[in-house]
């Protein structure tokens, strides 16, 4: 049976504070799933446990001090998730990335078939009319809606990928498993984006939230045979790199993209 995520009552005759009681309940009740599409504002908690705003104040505090919530003015208070972090410079996979986080990836699969894009295929340097394997999934981080992805391939390499299934398997993965082919390289632009109002609700992007837009050339040796487009909610998703005295980093900042 599901754990109870009701209010439990303080006990004032209890020597621990209100406010740890308060933020011992709160926490049973978020590990139990409750407030997972929204948390309660102030004047909610002070009339749900009969308690002063000063003691509710006292428990959120401590909360967000924990990496619990997370709250802004205007946009009152949420649970934190975790972000999913992608390393500068590397060629990475955001299944990988997810289930290092510790997060259940899960796509829902939107398209896959073959289709002719010329722009794509002027991308990749390949002929008009040039014949591409397209899969577009919804990928998903413990049940929560995390980016769109859209890449093309090749037919002509990636044909196998038709009969792949993509619930629960990373896309370089399945091409390695069915072509034997990992690619090797590539060049990759991320930009801050306004999502229009159709992905937003699809990507369950909060009020005043951001994204990201991740395009990725993918190369094998000194050919190129990915052009893949991700749109990535900006409150999940960050960006990484290491540095070192001795061998420094890089960065490059493009403007007018």
């Amino acid at each position: 049976m599901p754990r109870r995520q009701d209010a439990r009552p303080l006990d004032r005759a209890n020597p621990l504070p209100l406010w740890a009681q308060l933020e011992a309940d709160l926490t049973r009740r978020i590990r139990a799933g409750a407030f997972d599409t929204r948390f309660p504002g102030e004047h909610e908690l002070v009339e749900e446990y009969g308690i002063s705003r000063h003691t509710v104040r006292d428990a959120l505090r401590r909360l967000r001090s924990d990496g619990v919530l997370e709250s802004s003015r205007g946009r009152g208070t949420w649970l934190r998730r975790p972000k999913i972090e992608q390393p500068l410079g590397a060629l990475y996979s955001l299944f990988r990335s997810v289930e290092a986080g510790g997060l259940e990836q899960r796509s829902e699969v939107r398209v896959l078939e073959v289709r002719v894009d010329d722009a794509v295929a002027a991308r990749l340097g390949r002929a008009p009319q040039t014949e591409f394997v397209f899969l577009e999934r919804l990928r998903l981080a413990d049940g929560e809606p995390l980016a769109l992805d859209r890449a093309w391939l090749p037919r002509s390499l990636a044909g196998p990928l038709l009969d792949a299934d993509f619930s629960h398997s990373g896309l370089y993965d399945e091409l390695a498993a069915l072509t034997g082919t990992r690619l090797t390289g590539g060049h990759e632009v991320i930009t801050a984006v306004v999502p229009d109002a159709a992905t937003r609700r699809m990507l369950m992007i909060p009020p005043g939230g951001a994204a990201m837009e991740v395009c990725r050339l993918g190369c094998l040796r000194d050919q190129s045979v990915e052009w893949r487009e991700t749109l990535i909610r900006g409150d999940r998703f960050s960006v990484t790199t290491q540095w070192s005295a001795q061998e420094g980093y890089r960065m490059d900042i493009t403007s007018g993209v």
